[in-house]
């Protein structure tokens, strides 16, 4: 990592105050109860359903508390989580094209689907049922106000939990307990200063606006109410909440490194090599008309005129922020039946409404038309450019493909809602002293609603632009003269002062599409004590503690959108979307054993031995065994050790099973296009490219976005990851209220469920000649990989490998101040990326993507260190101060050279890295009376812009950076009360 002097100063002094103050947050929070015999606190830790005596256990949990919700100034759950240094960012608010209208948490960036999330140990469901990128729980569920904790298991969980605990957990435990009435208020927006100097550089060299020296803008909203009361016979409670919140819109052109789509010269041979310019898509208001080959013309007052390389700047309009309504109201309950058995139940609301937006629709060269040389339309200029002795006609007509952006028409907007419902039923209490047990009923729904608008029809594009005369001369499309489409109004686009808004009415079309996902859990278990029973080791007085469960779940999705979807006539989709309905459902049988080995001795207070098993038999007929092996070791008051290894599974979803073929948008470069492809013709003409193709431009797509087939597979098989931890637990006694926890991970996943990436399938065909993969690419007439339909097939597969390993340090320290000055605590939590490696075939090449970013490989940035350094002062007057620096470090981009390149280095491309952010947040807090608090915070107080990454960036990208794993909108502040009663 490249750090400035001043840079690396400031983080080796916070890292030297933290190695005099730093000690674990929590080792692992978790509810208590009290034995009614002995008086033993029993407390139930996340990855374990065995109650325990100890507040440690073998299994690593970091917690985040309420009062770290609040004074973070947090009101979307996901900005909360994607600020611990283990979550990775993936659907998140300011995501526009792609995206999903959820947010969903992903664990050491194996992906959302590997990462399991519960709520009080119970699953919540899939978030949307529109596609792959929606399969994760959606984390909007959650009101931020609710919750007392989030325990944050990280490493495989799935003997436990079941499939999808890959990476591991995410509990959300909610206040449940409530009693009185409490209502929170909080506003907040963004205040940032446009002084990106390359940008605006950029900006002005493309005669493209410069947004306000200074902006305040995402004005958000949030109220809640909460609500509890005690039975008169204080054998039960009821907790209720209302939320609701309010977010505005944040568009690109409001920031300057984000009002235009960057481009970065790449070749060291140029002059301007590395320097930032606007780039954008060919898609032009003023049409581009071309055959991507001996023509490319656009249109200039009644001519038609070269190109010249202009494109059209999709970036202002684009959502950097989506605006976003959403409502939730719920009931928490439980009631003691008897003195041993009580009743319980939850009921979770959530209506959320988003909209994204991005630039407008178009024709995007969709097909390659016929232009008649008498179409009435055309003037005289242009007929004799296409139509005369030097034009380009073949029988009295011109073939082209042809570009238009519908500046006329405005931004398509997608416009997504999710309503939730989800509601648990439950028992649980004593069989007797020794046995206790635990049977619910766990139902999940979510409701889908996508109405797209702005969009432009292909059939209708085709027919508009097909124009003739009738018998009385008018201008009417051919189709109103054959009475195939009475309705058709031609587009004119020859003459671009004469686009009206009748044509546009008849262009454009909405898209509908509705659905819904739906998850049924009846899980039952017992845990039993064994001591009195005799059963432990020789030498311990604690007998070993058990759990046998049983478990059965059902999951279902429907996805249902109209004609115009199932069709692809919407001219700006990335391709057709077709209905999905499946389902599935997994009979499941599980223990757990807690076998104390050694108690009391000279050499260690205790050893004790954790075991967990769960066999599955899934309705597609495959099988699947979990397990864990885990050692939790204290060796005095001082000292703790924990090592595990467990085997965890993921069945494929039902997208990944069951997902009809579609044609999406990936983001790429085409090797063998360009005026230096990467490349040989004989490698080319291996993917099916003509030879005289070879190196054209009509191969490049300025948007770097290309086509890819892709669709589920139901010969999925389950995939495999083995998980190693070790850690040590540190608490001095000669530094008290110090505790230290360090944790060695290791990850590694067989038989990956995913698409082989385009490059790979594309590379694997036209340098290793492997006619498997290129019988995967489809080029059309063009040898293009992004005009039309034509194609790369990317089914999901059982690819190779991927493995992660690395360290997570957690560290607290609590130091009382003299004269009464109150107290001060410090909490480190970090983690650094030792490895990230994917292999995508058996022996194949493994890609080393550990501190790596690009845009086909690795794609989304993996920082090799994150960490956040918190200090807050609470003081004898109520109020406590905190202060949090944060710190994400340099992030190279990845890049396999040729052997060209190998061989002359001065032929490697410039490459951009994200350069290391630090940030820093303020917040206090004032307990103004008994029922009256207040608070108000700045994160990212120095404004800090985001590193940019050029050309199109691929993965959870937006407005040239990566939203949620950089604070992009400058500095945000907050200000907000709770009055209780």
């Amino acid at each position: 990592m490249k750090l400035s002097n001043l840079s690396a100063t400031i983080r080796l002094s916070l890292l030297a105050c933290s190695t005099l103050t730093m000690g674990v947050s929590n080792f692992a929070h978790a509810e208590t109860e009290t034995t009614a015999d002995n008086n033993v606190e029993r407390i139930e830790v996340t990855g374990t359903r065995i109650k325990r005596a100890a507040m440690t256990g073998a299994s690593p949990v970091t917690s985040l508390t309420a009062e770290d919700i609040e004074i973070a100034g947090i009101t979307r759950v996901e900005d909360l989580l994607n600020n611990m240094p283990a979550v990775f960012a993936d659907q998140t608010a300011g995501m526009a094209n792609g995206a999903t209208g959820t947010a969903t948490v992903d664990l050491r960036n194996l992906g959302p689907s590997r990462t399991l999330v519960l709520v009080n140990g119970r699953r919540l469901p899939s978030g949307s049922p529109a596609g792959q990128a929606g399969v994760g729980a959606d984390v909007n569920q959650i009101p931020a106000s609710l919750v007392e904790r989030v325990d944050v298991l990280t490493g495989g969980s799935s003997a436990t939990y079941g499939s999808d605990a890959v990476a591991g957990v995410v509990n959300f435990i909610m206040k449940d307990d409530f009693e009185g009435f409490e209502i929170d208020y909080q506003g907040s927006a963004y205040n940032h200063k446009n002084d990106h100097k390359d940008m605006q550089r950029a900006l002005n060299a493309a005669g493209f606006d410069i947004p306000d020296s200074s902006v305040t803008d995402g004005d958000t909203h949030d109220i809640s109410l909460i609500f509890g009361i005690n039975s008169a016979n204080d054998k039960g409670n009821i907790t209720g909440y209302l939320t609701w919140r309010d977010i505005d819109d944040i568009r690109q052109d409001s920031r300057d490194f984000s009002a235009c789509a960057m481009n970065l010269e790449r070749d060291r041979s140029e002059q301007d090599a590395g320097i930032r310019t606007c780039s954008g898509s060919s898609t032009i208001p003023s049409v581009r008309l071309t055959d991507f080959d001996k023509f490319d013309y656009t249109v200039s007052g009644r001519d038609l005129v070269d190109r010249n390389g202009k494109v059209y700047n999709y970036g202002p309009l684009n959502y950097f922020q989506r605006p976003d309504k959403r409502k939730t109201f719920g009931l928490l309950g439980h009631y003691n039946l008897t003195e041993k058995h009580t009743f319980y139940a939850e009921m979770n609301y959530m209506d959320n409404r988003t909209v994204a937006q991005i630039a407008p629709s178009g024709s995007f060269f969709n097909e390659e038309l016929s232009i008649k040389c008498d179409n009435p339309l055309l003037s005289d200029s242009q007929r004799e450019t296409l139509c005369g002795p030097n034009g380009h006609a073949v029988d009295g007509a011109v073939s082209a493909f042809v570009g238009k952006r519908n500046i006329e028409g405005g931004p398509r907007q997608d416009d997504l809602r999710h309503t939730s419902t989800r509601f648990v039923l439950g028992m649980r209490g004593e069989i007797n002293d020794n046995w206790t047990y635990d049977a619910f009923f766990n139902y999940g729904n979510v409701s889908y609603e996508q109405t797209y608008l702005n969009d432009l029809s292909k059939r209708k594009i085709s027919k508009a632009l097909q124009a003739t005369r009738d018998d009385d001369s008018n201008i009417v499309c051919q189709s109103v003269v054959d009475g195939s489409d009475p309705d058709c109004i031609p587009w004119n686009i020859f003459d671009l002062d004469n686009i009206t808004q009748e044509q546009i009415d008849y262009l454009t079309i909405p898209l509908f599409a509705r659905g819904d996902t739906r998850s049924k859990q009846i899980s039952a278990f017992v845990t039993g004590d064994l001591t009195e029973y005799g059963i432990a080791v020789p030498g311990t007085s604690t007998g070993v503690g058990v759990v046998l469960g049983l478990e059965h779940r059902k999951e279902s999705i429907k996805f249902n959108p109209d004609y115009n979807f199932i069709t692809n006539d919407g001219a700006g989709q990335g391709g057709p979307r077709k209905p999905v309905s499946g389902q599935f459902d997994v009979n499941e049988f599980f223990t757990e054993l807690n076998i104390p080995l050694i108690e009391d001795t000279t050499f260690a207070d205790y050893i004790t031995l954790e075991l967990a098993y769960r066999y599955s038999d899934y309705s597609t007929g495959k099988e699947t065994d979990t397990y864990k092996a885990a050692f939790d070791v204290r060796i005095n008051d001082s000292l703790g050790l924990r090592t595990s290894y467990q085997r965890a599974v993921r069945a494929g979803n039902i997208q990944d099973l069951f997902r009809p073929s579609s044609l999406e948008l990936v983001n790429w470069n085409d090797p063998c296009g360009g005026s230096n492809p990467a490349y040989t013709l004989e490698q080319c003409l291996r993917t099916g490219l003509a030879a005289d193709r070879y190196g054209s431009d009509g191969l490049i797509n300025p948007a770097g976005q290309y086509n890819s087939v892709q669709a589920g597979n139901p010969n999925l098989r389950p995939e495999k990851s083995d998980t190693y931890s070790f850690g040590v637990l540190y608490s001095p006694e000669f530094i008290e209220g110090l505790d230290i926890a360090i944790d060695y991970f290791d990850i590694t996943i067989k038989d990956a469920i995913q698409p082989y990436p385009v490059s790979y399938i594309v590379e694997q065909c036209a340098v290793e000649n492997n006619q498997e993969f290129c019988g995967l690419i489809n080029r059309g007439s063009t040898g293009s990989l992004w005009v039309g339909e034509d194609a790369v097939t990317a089914t999901d597969t059982n690819i190779g490998s991927v493995e992660t390993s690395g360290i997570d340090f957690d560290a607290s320290y609590r130091y009382t101040l003299p004269e009464d000055m109150g107290l001060l605590r410090f909490s480190l939590v970090g983690t650094w990326m030792e490895k990230f490696d994917t292999q995508n075939s058996p022996g194949g090449i493994v890609d080393e993507c550990a501190g790596k970013w690009d845009n086909t490989v690795c794609e989304n940035p993996v920082p090799d260190m994150r960490y956040n350094f918190k200090t807050t002062w609470v003081t004898p007057w109520d109020i406590n101060v905190t202060a949090t620096y944060r710190y994400v470090s340099e992030v190279e981009e990845f890049y396999r050279p040729t052997a060209a390149e190998q061989a002359d280095p001065s032929k490697l491309p410039v490459l951009v890295p994200l350069t290391a952010r630090d940030y820093v947040d303020i917040a206090a807090t004032w307990n103004a009376t008994e029922n009256l608090s207040f608070r108000a915070g700045i994160n990212n107080v120095f404004d800090n812009t985001p590193p940019l990454v050029p050309d199109g960036p691929s993965g959870v990208a937006n407005g040239n950076t990566y939203p949620g794993f950089h604070d992009i909108l400058g500095r945000y502040i907050f200000a907000g009360f709770t009055f209780r009663m």
